[in-house]
């Protein structure tokens, strides 16, 4: 009753109570992480379950709690460790289940998190968030079919579920205008605030671009893209800051006096960077089809290390003052804390591939930390790009032409500086051409990494393995040009953006 109040203070009384009439249990000290777990304090959560774990170890529940909480501290190999112990001994537990899916999920472990959530359906197949949980993973995994089945699961029981409208319009290519009247009657008949309606604003745009219904869908793009921007409060000037920032401090000059002191790594970090939506997902999945090649996906661990392992800063990024201060860190230093920290997602090969866009801001630490890491920087058509950013519901600096703007020419100014800085350490790769010319744009790139290159590579659509971005389902194709030139459908609405970036220097 005291939690189920939100009693914090009460509950923790209650457990203090309890580890002294019975220090030998786990329960005190096991009520003592939960109160902490519901307060926000990773650390002191994870000491109580530590300490009921050494009172009984056979306890999956707290095995699994206390491997939350090693997440929460970015502490990957010991929360893999304790999901690979306690895993199987959750049996058909559900609301373990689904945690144990969440922590593998957030690990980037998407084929174990599957088939823990799978577990999770046959154990609670009503429950609404598990069903939500085990539909995404269910995508990454190339389960659509399932996840499909899930989605509609949901409508059923909930037919005003936005997200769950939103991701199912992701999945199939909108034929006629069904979806969208069901839609259209749910924001009628709700009658909600514009920022408790993004997730059907994005869906109807989807639709309506499929059905070539182009003035609807982009006005349902702005008004998803202001009532994200409205709900987040979100600043563009805090980003180009941090661009700024980072070509000031990561100059020739600063590279020159921090070449990398190690020796090659036993695994050998190959970076794929751009703007997303460039084709870094193409480019993984064509790399990791290699013999000697595997993808972590994309992990945020290198921003994760030159932040200290904190979470400070930006909701999602870094600061100008964190960018400073790890200039003044050892490379060598950066390079092994990252390598330690990826090395839950790793295999035996000998190369991985480290695919998170963002980490174009940090190629001047790659550069530093690694004689040895290839990198490869994703470009596309800025209108292409732009656009397609501007389309999806969970990019910050793209919820408006406006920022979206001024954030691409920061962009841009920074692919110019990492050109002059890196010279041919960083392999440009142009999507157009990529998607063009696949073979012979596959054996260069193959060329200029210095790997050799395997026939299997130009069959990557038939690879397995997971995909956590929102191209899981058009990198199952065989590369094609369709979405080369969409702009241009849009040209009259983007002409503002367009005439922006070439007020700006950019080459269109």
């Amino acid at each position: 009753p005291l939690l189920a109040r939100n009693d914090l203070a009460g509950a923790g009384r209650v457990a203090a109570n309890m580890r002294r009439s019975f220090p030998s249990l786990p329960d005190g000290w096991y009520l003592q992480g939960i109160v902490e777990k519901r307060a926000g304090r990773a650390q002191q959560s994870a000491a109580g379950f530590e300490q009921a774990l050494a009172r009984d170890s056979s306890r999956f529940d707290i095995g699994v709690e206390l491997a939350y909480q090693y997440l929460a501290q970015n502490r990957y190999r010991e929360a893999r460790a304790l999901i690979d112990r306690y895993g199987k001994l959750i049996g058909s537990h559900p609301v373990y289940l689904d945690m144990a899916g969440q922590i593998c999920s957030t690990m980037g472990l998407h084929r174990d998190a599957w088939t823990y959530f799978e577990r999770a359906l046959t154990a609670a197949p009503e429950s609404e968030a598990i069903c939500m949980h085990a539909a995404a993973c269910a995508v990454v995994v190339g389960e659509t079919g399932k996840a499909r089945t899930l989605y509609k699961s949901i409508l059923q029981r909930k037919p005003d579920h936005q997200r769950a409208h939103y991701e199912l319009s992701r999945l199939d290519r909108a034929t006629d205008d069904s979806h969208i009247r069901q839609m259209l009657d749910i924001l009628e008949r709700t009658d909600r605030p514009p920022e408790q309606n993004i997730f059907l604003y994005y869906a109807l745009a989807k639709e309506y671009e499929d059905l070539e219904r182009w003035q609807e869908s982009f006005e349902c793009l702005e008004r998803g893209g202001k009532a994200a921007k409205n709900a987040s409060r979100y600043q563009v000037r805090e980003d180009i800051e941090v661009i700024d920032a980072i070509i000031e401090t990561c100059s020739a000059e600063w590279l020159a006096s921090h070449e990398p002191q190690s020796a090659p790594t036993e695994r050998t970090p190959i970076f794929v960077v751009g703007l997303p939506r460039t084709g870094t997902t193409l480019t993984d999945r064509i790399l990791s089809s290699h013999s000697l090649i595997e993808s972590a996906g994309e992990s945020q661990l290198l921003q994760m290390v030159l932040r200290d392992g904190t979470r400070a800063g930006n909701l999602v990024g870094i600061t100008e003052r964190q960018i400073r201060a790890a200039a003044k860190k050892s490379p060598s230093a950066i390079a092994a804390a990252y390598q330690q920290a990826i090395s839950h997602r790793l295999g035996a090969a000998p190369y991985f591939v480290e695919k998170l866009p963002e980490n174009v801001l940090y190629l001047g630490f790659v550069a530093a930390a690694w004689q040895d890491a290839r990198i490869v920087h994703l470009r596309r058509h800025p209108l292409d790009a732009c656009f397609a950013m501007f389309k999806q519901s969970f990019f910050r600096f793209a919820y408006t032409l406006d920022d979206l703007a001024q954030y691409y020419l920061a962009y841009d100014r920074l692919g110019r500086h990492w050109q002059r800085v890196l010279g041919h350490r960083m392999i440009e790769l142009q999507y157009e051409d990529l998607v063009a010319e696949p073979e012979s744009q596959i054996r260069l790139l193959f060329e200029r990494l210095g790997i050799p290159f395997e026939e299997q590579c130009l069959d990557f659509d038939q690879s397995a393995g997971p995909v956590a971005t929102a191209s899981a389902t058009q990198v199952r194709e065989k590369a094609h040009t369709r979405s080369v030139g969409k702009w241009k459908k849009f040209a009259r609405q983007l002409e503002p953006l367009r005439e922006r970036l070439e007020s700006g220097g950019v080459e269109l």
